[in-house]
């Protein structure tokens, strides 16, 4: 929880001090300039709240590692819902207005985490997980969108380095393996998961598992 709502905040910290001009900017996600990533991040705090109100009465099916599905190709932006993600960030017009959303809603997703038994199970995406599991699977997910938001934004602040520990944690049990320690946090997300291509010495201390690499997250 304490990942979680570290993670959270830091994010949405970083996208309220954003100038208006870095909104236009690319960011780490194929296809998406900052404001669609901004876009995004409102639509995962809404699935937050919902599914920290759909309670489930069966046992989990998925942990925080299984939550996620590993794609076969990389994401191109061209995926229905990517191309929606856009025509809705587009919407805005003043980047006021998405911070301002974001904000809002993103607060709420916050204190709802905060209030939740971490105990109890709830539903998502057709499985069952116990909210702490839930909550942790997205730890990974605001580090990397972090991650994607300072990739073109030199200014912004880094993710806490608490969050990109645990994130790096949840993708090495993902992977089925560590990455070589000699990879910093930021560099083994950034590796692991294809949004940069490894150096001739990376892939070297990769060894073996570089041919499981990257993982396409969805």
């Amino acid at each position: 929880m304490r990942f979680f709502g570290q993670s959270w905040t830091a994010l949405r910290t970083a996208i309220g001090e954003l100038r208006d001009e870095d909104f236009a900017q690319p960011s780490g996600c194929t296809g998406w300039l900052v404001q669609d990533l901004a876009c995004h991040l409102i639509i995962d705090a809404q699935d937050v709240l919902i599914t920290l109100v759909t309670p489930a009465d069966t046992e989990p099916t998925r942990d925080a590692a299984s939550y996620w599905e590993l794609a076969d190709v990389a994401p191109t932006g061209e995926d229905p819902l990517d191309t929606l993600t856009v025509r809705l960030a587009a919407a805005y017009v003043d980047p006021s207005l998405l911070k301002f959303h974001l904000d809002d809603v993103g607060s709420a997703a916050g204190r709802a985490a905060e209030l939740t038994d971490l105990a109890r199970t709830v539903r998502t995406r057709g499985q069952v997980l116990t909210v702490e599991d839930y909550l942790a699977a997205y730890v990974l997910e605001w580090t990397l969108h972090h991650l994607d938001l300072t990739a073109h934004l030199p200014h912004v602040r880094t993710p806490p380095a608490d969050s990109l520990r645990g994130a790096r944690e949840l993708l090495e049990r993902i992977a089925g393996f560590a990455f070589p320690q000699s990879l910093s946090d930021a560099e083994a997300l950034l590796v692991g998961t294809g949004r940069r291509t490894p150096t001739d010495n990376e892939r070297k201390q990769l060894g073996e598992r570089a041919v499981h690499l990257p993982l396409f997250l969805r």
